[in-house]
Protein backbone atom coordinates (compact mmCIF):
# COMPACT_ATOMS: atom_id res chain seq x y z
CA UNK A 1 0.00 0.00 0.00
CA UNK A 2 3.16 2.08 0.68
CA UNK A 3 5.52 1.34 -2.52
CA UNK A 4 3.22 0.39 -4.69
CA UNK A 5 0.40 2.45 -4.24
CA UNK A 6 -2.30 1.11 -7.30
CA UNK A 7 -1.16 -2.18 -5.96
CA UNK A 8 -1.85 -2.28 -2.29
CA UNK A 9 -5.39 -0.58 -0.32
CA UNK A 10 -6.51 -0.73 3.47
CA UNK A 11 -8.36 -3.86 2.36
CA UNK A 12 -5.44 -5.52 0.70
CA UNK A 13 -3.38 -5.04 4.20
CA UNK A 14 -6.05 -6.20 6.47
CA UNK A 15 -6.52 -9.29 4.56
CA UNK A 16 -2.92 -9.93 4.50
CA UNK A 17 -2.53 -9.85 8.09
CA UNK A 18 -5.42 -11.94 8.90
CA UNK A 19 -5.01 -14.86 6.63
CA UNK A 20 -1.47 -14.47 7.55
CA UNK A 21 -2.10 -15.11 11.32
CA UNK A 22 -4.47 -17.95 9.65
CA UNK A 23 -1.20 -19.75 8.03
CA UNK A 24 0.71 -19.61 11.82
CA UNK A 25 -2.17 -21.27 13.70
CA UNK A 26 -2.01 -24.04 10.95
CA UNK A 27 1.60 -23.89 11.09
CA UNK A 28 2.05 -24.34 14.95
CA UNK A 29 -1.38 -25.07 16.51
CA UNK A 30 -0.74 -28.60 17.14
CA UNK A 31 3.02 -27.94 18.25
CA UNK A 32 2.89 -24.65 20.38
CA UNK A 33 -0.62 -23.80 20.78
CA UNK A 34 -0.01 -20.94 17.84
CA UNK A 35 1.14 -18.26 20.35
CA UNK A 36 2.06 -15.47 18.06
CA UNK A 37 1.08 -12.69 20.56
CA UNK A 38 2.82 -11.38 23.52
CA UNK A 39 -0.36 -10.45 25.08
CA UNK A 40 -2.33 -13.34 24.86
CA UNK A 41 0.60 -15.31 26.16
CA UNK A 42 0.51 -13.50 29.46
CA UNK A 43 -2.77 -13.35 29.78
CA UNK A 44 -2.94 -17.38 29.65
CA UNK A 45 -0.26 -17.36 32.30
CA UNK A 46 -1.94 -14.97 34.41
CA UNK A 47 -5.16 -17.09 34.35
CA UNK A 48 -3.39 -20.02 35.31
CA UNK A 49 -4.12 -21.42 32.14
CA UNK A 50 -0.35 -21.83 31.30
CA UNK A 51 2.94 -21.70 33.29
CA UNK A 52 5.14 -19.33 33.95
CA UNK A 53 8.16 -20.78 32.62
CA UNK A 54 7.05 -21.08 29.30
CA UNK A 55 6.14 -17.35 29.25
CA UNK A 56 10.03 -16.55 28.64
CA UNK A 57 10.55 -18.92 26.02
CA UNK A 58 7.16 -18.39 24.07
CA UNK A 59 7.98 -14.58 24.00
CA UNK A 60 12.11 -15.09 22.91
CA UNK A 61 10.16 -17.10 19.95
CA UNK A 62 7.78 -14.67 18.99
CA UNK A 63 10.40 -11.74 19.49
CA UNK A 64 13.11 -13.35 17.62
CA UNK A 65 10.19 -14.36 14.60
CA UNK A 66 8.73 -11.11 14.26
CA UNK A 67 12.23 -9.48 14.21
CA UNK A 68 13.37 -12.22 11.33
CA UNK A 69 10.11 -11.54 9.72
CA UNK A 70 11.26 -7.54 9.36
CA UNK A 71 14.71 -8.45 8.20
CA UNK A 72 13.13 -10.53 5.37
CA UNK A 73 10.84 -7.98 4.26
CA UNK A 74 13.62 -5.45 4.33
CA UNK A 75 15.93 -7.56 1.84
CA UNK A 76 12.93 -8.46 -0.41
CA UNK A 77 11.39 -4.54 -0.85
CA UNK A 78 14.75 -3.07 -0.31
CA UNK A 79 15.09 -1.86 -3.86
CA UNK A 80 11.49 -0.52 -3.79
CA UNK A 81 11.96 0.93 -0.11
CA UNK A 82 15.40 3.30 -1.35
CA UNK A 83 13.21 4.38 -4.84
CA UNK A 84 10.05 5.09 -2.86
CA UNK A 85 12.35 7.14 -0.50
CA UNK A 86 14.84 8.78 -2.35
CA UNK A 87 16.98 6.81 0.04
CA UNK A 88 16.28 8.90 3.22
CA UNK A 89 15.00 6.60 5.27
CA UNK A 90 12.01 8.73 7.42
CA UNK A 91 9.18 8.05 9.94
CA UNK A 92 7.20 10.80 9.56
CA UNK A 93 6.56 12.74 6.32
CA UNK A 94 5.09 12.11 2.80
CA UNK A 95 7.95 9.35 1.80
CA UNK A 96 7.63 7.58 4.98
CA UNK A 97 8.32 4.12 5.41
CA UNK A 98 8.84 3.50 8.90
CA UNK A 99 4.87 2.33 9.23
CA UNK A 100 5.97 -0.69 7.00
CA UNK A 101 7.46 -2.28 9.86
CA UNK A 102 5.67 -0.95 13.13
CA UNK A 103 2.74 1.31 14.64
CA UNK A 104 3.14 5.23 14.85
CA UNK A 105 0.44 7.48 15.87
CA UNK A 106 -1.72 9.62 13.30
CA UNK A 107 -1.83 13.12 13.91
CA UNK A 108 -6.10 13.00 14.57
CA UNK A 109 -5.11 10.35 17.74
CA UNK A 110 -4.20 11.95 20.93
CA UNK A 111 -1.21 9.39 23.13
CA UNK A 112 -3.71 8.32 25.69
CA UNK A 113 -6.66 8.16 23.08
CA UNK A 114 -4.16 5.58 21.57
CA UNK A 115 -3.28 3.91 24.42
CA UNK A 116 -7.23 3.38 25.09
CA UNK A 117 -7.80 2.48 21.34
CA UNK A 118 -5.24 -0.11 21.74
CA UNK A 119 -6.84 -1.51 25.18
CA UNK A 120 -10.26 -2.17 23.50
CA UNK A 121 -9.23 -3.49 20.65
CA UNK A 122 -6.70 -6.01 22.22
CA UNK A 123 -9.60 -6.71 24.52
CA UNK A 124 -12.32 -7.70 21.51
CA UNK A 125 -9.42 -9.96 20.16
CA UNK A 126 -9.27 -11.90 23.75
CA UNK A 127 -13.25 -11.66 24.17
CA UNK A 128 -13.73 -13.46 20.71
CA UNK A 129 -10.85 -15.73 21.07
CA UNK A 130 -12.19 -17.14 23.77
CA UNK A 131 -15.60 -17.56 22.48
CA UNK A 132 -13.89 -19.75 19.20
CA UNK A 133 -11.96 -21.88 21.25
CA UNK A 134 -14.34 -23.00 24.41
CA UNK A 135 -15.87 -26.33 23.84
CA UNK A 136 -18.41 -25.79 26.76
CA UNK A 137 -20.03 -22.41 24.59
CA UNK A 138 -20.21 -22.69 20.61
CA UNK A 139 -16.84 -23.02 19.43
CA UNK A 140 -15.55 -22.96 15.92
CA UNK A 141 -15.59 -26.24 14.07
CA UNK A 142 -12.64 -28.90 14.35
CA UNK A 143 -10.21 -27.64 11.45
CA UNK A 144 -11.92 -24.32 10.81
CA UNK A 145 -10.20 -22.26 14.03
CA UNK A 146 -7.32 -20.89 12.48
CA UNK A 147 -9.85 -19.48 8.99
CA UNK A 148 -12.22 -18.43 12.05
CA UNK A 149 -9.30 -16.67 13.96
CA UNK A 150 -8.13 -14.43 10.52
CA UNK A 151 -11.66 -13.54 9.60
CA UNK A 152 -11.54 -12.32 13.70
CA UNK A 153 -8.40 -10.17 12.77
CA UNK A 154 -9.41 -8.74 9.27
CA UNK A 155 -13.17 -7.65 10.90
CA UNK A 156 -11.00 -5.77 13.61
CA UNK A 157 -8.64 -4.07 10.80
CA UNK A 158 -11.12 -3.46 8.84
CA UNK A 159 -13.59 -1.38 11.39
CA UNK A 160 -11.30 -0.15 14.50
CA UNK A 161 -7.87 -0.48 12.42
CA UNK A 162 -7.66 3.56 11.33
CA UNK A 163 -6.98 5.30 14.49
CA UNK A 164 -3.73 3.18 15.60
CA UNK A 165 -3.45 0.61 13.10
CA UNK A 166 -4.37 -1.78 15.65
CA UNK A 167 -1.15 -3.47 17.09
CA UNK A 168 -2.88 -5.40 19.37
CA UNK A 169 0.73 -7.46 20.08
CA UNK A 170 3.80 -6.20 21.56
CA UNK A 171 5.79 -9.40 19.88
CA UNK A 172 4.31 -7.55 16.38
CA UNK A 173 5.12 -4.03 16.61
CA UNK A 174 8.42 -3.51 19.19
CA UNK A 175 10.91 -6.14 17.36
CA UNK A 176 10.17 -4.51 14.02
CA UNK A 177 10.73 -1.16 15.61
CA UNK A 178 14.15 -2.33 16.81
CA UNK A 179 14.57 -3.57 13.34
CA UNK A 180 14.25 0.09 11.53
CA UNK A 181 16.62 1.55 14.05
CA UNK A 182 19.26 -0.93 13.42
CA UNK A 183 18.80 -0.45 9.68
CA UNK A 184 18.99 2.72 9.33
CA UNK A 185 15.66 4.73 10.30
CA UNK A 186 17.43 5.76 13.47
CA UNK A 187 16.24 6.86 16.83
CA UNK A 188 13.13 8.79 15.74
CA UNK A 189 11.12 4.95 15.45
CA UNK A 190 11.22 5.79 19.38
CA UNK A 191 10.74 9.64 19.68
CA UNK A 192 7.94 9.94 17.60
CA UNK A 193 5.14 11.45 19.51
CA UNK A 194 6.35 8.99 22.24
CA UNK A 195 3.98 6.28 20.91
CA UNK A 196 6.47 2.96 21.11
CA UNK A 197 5.75 1.80 24.25
CA UNK A 198 1.70 1.88 24.12
CA UNK A 199 1.98 -1.05 21.87
CA UNK A 200 3.69 -2.90 24.66
CA UNK A 201 1.60 -2.51 27.44
CA UNK A 202 -1.68 -1.31 26.02
CA UNK A 203 -2.15 -5.20 24.75
CA UNK A 204 -1.34 -6.44 28.21
CA UNK A 205 -3.99 -4.71 29.74
CA UNK A 206 -6.54 -5.02 27.01
CA UNK A 207 -6.47 -8.72 26.59
CA UNK A 208 -6.77 -9.34 30.52
CA UNK A 209 -9.57 -7.41 31.00
CA UNK A 210 -11.16 -8.89 27.89
CA UNK A 211 -10.60 -12.37 29.71
CA UNK A 212 -12.07 -11.10 32.39
CA UNK A 213 -15.12 -10.03 30.61
CA UNK A 214 -15.23 -13.21 29.02
CA UNK A 215 -14.97 -15.63 32.46
CA UNK A 216 -17.25 -12.83 34.08
CA UNK A 217 -20.18 -12.42 31.93
CA UNK A 218 -20.43 -15.51 29.61
CA UNK A 219 -17.77 -18.37 30.88
CA UNK A 220 -19.23 -18.66 34.65
CA UNK A 221 -22.49 -19.13 33.25
CA UNK A 222 -22.02 -21.95 31.01
CA UNK A 223 -21.97 -25.42 32.40
CA UNK A 224 -18.89 -26.87 33.02
CA UNK A 225 -17.61 -30.46 33.13
CA UNK A 226 -15.76 -31.28 36.37
CA UNK A 227 -12.37 -32.42 34.59
CA UNK A 228 -10.09 -34.55 36.66
CA UNK A 229 -6.15 -33.57 37.03
CA UNK A 230 -3.41 -35.65 35.58
CA UNK A 231 -2.60 -37.63 38.96
CA UNK A 232 -5.75 -38.61 39.83
CA UNK A 233 -7.04 -42.18 40.77
CA UNK A 234 -7.44 -44.87 37.28
CA UNK A 235 -10.71 -44.93 35.46
CA UNK A 236 -11.43 -48.35 36.96
CA UNK A 237 -11.02 -46.99 40.80
CA UNK A 238 -12.97 -44.16 40.39
CA UNK A 239 -15.97 -46.47 39.34
CA UNK A 240 -15.71 -48.41 42.53
CA UNK A 241 -17.99 -47.56 45.49
CA UNK A 242 -16.82 -46.36 48.68
CA UNK A 243 -18.42 -48.59 50.69
CA UNK A 244 -19.20 -47.85 55.25
CA UNK A 245 -17.09 -49.96 57.65
CA UNK A 246 -20.82 -51.62 58.30
CA UNK A 247 -21.30 -52.89 54.60
CA UNK A 248 -17.23 -53.54 54.06
CA UNK A 249 -18.92 -57.95 54.16
CA UNK A 250 -22.09 -57.28 53.04
CA UNK A 251 -23.97 -60.83 53.80
CA UNK A 252 -24.39 -63.34 50.92
CA UNK A 253 -28.14 -62.82 50.67
CA UNK A 254 -29.40 -59.30 51.60
CA UNK A 255 -32.38 -59.30 53.51
CA UNK A 256 -35.48 -56.81 51.25
CA UNK A 257 -36.02 -53.41 53.12
CA UNK A 258 -39.22 -51.86 52.62
CA UNK A 259 -39.37 -48.10 52.02
CA UNK A 260 -42.08 -45.79 52.04
CA UNK A 261 -41.64 -43.15 49.07
CA UNK A 262 -42.55 -40.59 51.47
CA UNK A 263 -39.53 -41.77 53.55
CA UNK A 264 -37.45 -42.57 50.66
CA UNK A 265 -33.51 -40.96 51.19
CA UNK A 266 -32.16 -38.90 48.35
CA UNK A 267 -29.50 -40.25 46.89
CA UNK A 268 -26.83 -38.36 44.51
CA UNK A 269 -23.71 -39.69 42.96
CA UNK A 270 -20.32 -38.23 44.45
CA UNK A 271 -16.88 -38.76 43.45
CA UNK A 272 -14.80 -41.79 45.50
CA UNK A 273 -13.35 -40.08 48.37
CA UNK A 274 -9.51 -39.57 46.97
CA UNK A 275 -7.36 -36.59 48.13
CA UNK A 276 -5.67 -37.25 44.40
CA UNK A 277 -9.35 -36.10 43.05
CA UNK A 278 -9.95 -31.99 42.47
CA UNK A 279 -12.39 -30.45 40.13
CA UNK A 280 -10.44 -27.81 38.12
CA UNK A 281 -12.07 -24.14 38.49
CA UNK A 282 -12.75 -22.28 35.22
Amino acid sequence: MVLGEKFGSYLSVNLGFGFGVTMGVHMAGNISGAHMNAALTFTNCVLGRMSWKKFPVYILGQFLGSFLASATIYCLFYSAIIQFSGGHLTVTGPTATAGIFATYLPEHMTLWRGFLDEVIVTGILQLCLFAITDKENNPALQGTQALVIGILIVVIGLSLGMNTGYAMNPSRDLPPRFFTFIAGWGIQVFRARDWWWVPVVAPLLGAYLGAIVYLVFIGFSIPRRPQILENSMKYEDRRTPVLPKTMANPPTTPTPVSVSPANRPSVRTVPPLSDSIHLEHF
